[in-house]
């Protein structure tokens, strides 16, 4: 099976610190994807959303799925693991937040296999999951334009 590599990068019209709380929320996150996001698990840091907060995500018509969050530097980077029940397997999901003159640059990369040893599921998943995120994060860019 191949490994499925995702790479997307977004720049928004606004601060590092604006873009970093509302993308790592987990809430957030689920409204701007159209997507049933809840945390289920709040981090014992600083940020309920920092490192091992759990996120259940609920897309039909894939099984509900759950992610923690392995690492998480305020302004500047989140990184995170599936790690209960999905059809993928091996996923790391990275966010790193650049400040750019007053702009924020996003460059979101996640990498994953496909759990099933299934002709051109790989793909398909990789489709799924990118179009989502790159249309929400486009979304957002442009709600900064106003």
């Amino acid at each position: 099976m191949s490994k499925q590599k995702i790479f997307i990068t977004q720049t928004f019209n606004a601060p590092v610190s604006k873009v970093f709380a509302q993308l790592t929320d987990h809430e957030s996150f689920g409204r701007l994807l159209k997507a049933n996001i809840k945390r289920v698990t709040d981090s014992r840091g600083e940020n309920k959303n920092g490192v091992g907060s759990v996120r259940r995500i609920s897309a039909f018509p894939a099984p509900a799925f759950e992610e923690t969050v392995t690492a998480f530097d305020p302004d500047r980077f989140m990184e995170y693991k599936i790690s209960k029940g999905s059809p993928l397997k091996n996923h790391l999901g990275q966010m790193r937040f650049s400040d750019a003159g007053g702009r924020t640059t996003l460059d979101y990369s996640i990498e994953f296999e496909p759990r099933l040893p299934i002709p051109l599921l790989g793909a398909l998943l990789k489709f799924a999951v990118e179009k989502p995120i790159s249309a929400g994060l486009k979304r957002l860019a442009k709600s900064y334009l106003n």
